[in-house]
């Protein structure tokens, strides 16, 4: 999946399409990250912003500083010096999200779209399905049994694409064809091998298994978790979803619009993918 050398793309005249790779793959993500990350250190003057994705990373830059040309044997040279060898730590915050699985919200979307498309399996059904599980309750527990790596954010404001770490865990489903044209706020789906959280009301395609009350995005920054950003997760956070009631969820939906909930954020921990690796080598060889 990784290319025997950086790829690059002129993205108009103030950007850089660096592309490492192809495909949804952690160990790829994770040199994306080693890589964005030492371009940060090397703190070059011309760069205003890095925009890591799932195999590849956006650079935004001032062409009257910095020509492309030289950009991009910058980049080439601080990829050269680290590698590509998959090892090292970055600071990961774990983040906690309350879901309700197949709650109200999501269940009316899907039969709202069945009114159209009547051969459409409800998503949740088509997931158990596809991926063997037994019912509904199992396809909840698989999906809550592991902690989720923030490969990437975009496409809407917020938007995160989570890779399952826990080997065994993985859901995997087609994308709707053709797409919805509106998703709850909030709204947890499955698409390819990807999970997303919707930040907001938009068309979707992935399909629904749930809702999270507490947002990942607040254009007006009330809740206190927003207070220096208008999106709650960073590229490299992991993601943990911790079910909850009906009660719980409406409770949750109460406090956030009263402005009052708190979101459950650790910020002091490090990703060790040496340690991962051979944590994720041994679950594997169990499975």
């Amino acid at each position: 999946m990784l290319h025997d050398a950086l790829r690059f793309f002129p993205g108009g005249d103030r950007a850089v399409e660096v592309e490492l790779g192809d495909g949804m793959d952690f160990t790829l993500n994770f040199t994306v990250h080693r890589l964005v990350a030492a371009i940060r250190e090397a703190e070059i003057a011309a760069i205003e912003d890095i925009i890591p994705e799932l195999a590849s990373l956006q650079i935004n830059y001032d062409p009257d500083r910095m020509s492309y040309e030289d950009l991009i044997r910058e980049i080439s040279a601080i990829y050269g010096r680290i590698g590509t060898t998959v090892s090292g730590s970055l600071p990961s915050r774990l983040v906690t999200m309350p879901i309700s699985y197949f709650e109200e919200q999501t269940t009316a979307c899907i039969e709202d779209y069945r009114k159209t498309y009547p051969d459409k399996r409800s998503d949740p059904d088509l997931l158990c399905e596809l991926n063997g599980l037994e019912d509904r309750a199992a396809l909840a527990r698989r999906h809550a049994g592991t902690e989720y790596w923030v490969a990437a954010l975009g496409f809407w404001p917020g938007l995160c694409s989570l890779l399952p770490l826990r080997p065994g865990s993985r859901i995997t489903a087609p994308k709707y064809n053709p797409p919805r044209t509106w998703t709850p706020k909030g709204a947890v789906g499955i698409g390819g091998a990807l999970c997303c959280i919707y930040p907001d009301r938009t068309p979707g395609g992935y399909q629904l298994i749930g809702r999270c009350p507490a947002p990942i995005y607040d254009g007006a920054q009330r809740l206190p978790a927003f207070r220096n950003s208008l999106a709650l997760l960073r590229a490299g956070d992991r993601v943990r979803f911790r079910p909850v009631s009906v009660e719980e969820c409406a409770w949750i939906d109460e406090e956030v619009a009263a402005g009052r909930y708190e979101h459950d954020i650790v910020e002091y921990q490090v990703f060790s993918v040496d340690h991962y690796l051979g944590w994720a080598t041994a679950q594997g060889e169990k499975a």
